[in-house]
């Protein structure tokens, strides 16, 4: 099996505390690993780490077997937190761009934007400006440029946010297709029913440290959640 992300002891530290500390962590290929976590336990910031978006103070982060400086990025789709899009283009211009950016040919391209506009439902969106669209359209839109070009890994951070029912379905639809056909994808949530459904493995994130697992098929995974997160803190606080 190909491990598509690949991180051991990795650890990044931020004045005040915050950060991530000694984080191992892995990918497959075919597999969708769930990162759940409160507010500020570190998400986004290890997904910036496994991007090459921040750099660590220690440890190790392989893409598809090779080291950062090596990693094969054009296949790689990611969201981090806010969708990049220019405002004063339209849907199907960013798209495009991004493509482009990802070494997709020109007119390759401009058939890959009309799929990925149609399974994400914004097709009747194409030409107007980022700017004027919706914060769940301009989510749909920073998913298409993340998804569209049908990466090796997929790293996306709380992708659902600002989506309708209608759009967390189709997104849900569209990681499930990718991971079918062989890609590693690594998402974040604080929606625990939601990732359930589509997650191999739910690992948990408090503090900067992943803490333990949740089985995706569990009961009450919302108790399970606090109980972990609750007892790190308890043995935390009694150090």
């Amino acid at each position: 099996m190909t491990t598509r992300i690949f991180a051991r002891g990795l650890t990044r530290q931020f004045a005040g505390g915050a950060g991530v500390r000694e984080i191992d962590l892995d990918v497959e290929a075919g597999e969708i690993h769930a990162l759940v976590g409160l507010n500020g336990a570190g998400k986004s910031t290890l997904m910036r780490l496994l991007l090459d978006m921040l750099r660590p103070d220690a440890g190790t982060v392989h893409i598809d077997g090779c080291v950062p400086a090596q990693a094969p990025w054009s296949r790689v789709g990611h969201l981090v937190e806010n969708p990049l899009a220019y405002g004063e283009l339209d849907a199907r211009t960013n798209l495009i761009l991004a493509a482009r950016l990802h070494g997709v040919a020109h007119q390759q391209a401009s058939d890959m934007v009309d799929g990925i506009l149609g399974e994400l439902g914004v097709a009747r969106f194409a030409n107007i400006r980022a700017r004027r669209l919706s914060m769940g359209n301009r989510q749909r839109i920073g998913l298409a440029a993340a998804l569209q070009h049908c990466p090796d890994v997929i790293v996306v951070d709380e992708p659902t946010n600002a989506l309708d029912p209608a759009g967390v379905i189709l997104f849900r639809e569209a990681i499930l297709r990718r991971a079918q056909a062989g890609a590693g994808v690594l998402v974040s949530s604080h929606h625990l029913d939601e990732v359930a459904r589509v997650a191999n493995r739910i690992s948990v994130i408090n503090g900067g440290r992943l803490i333990g697992t949740l089985d995706p098929h569990g009961a009450d995974l919302e108790r399970a959640f606090f109980t972990l997160v609750h007892q790190d803190d308890e043995r935390l606080a009694v150090r």
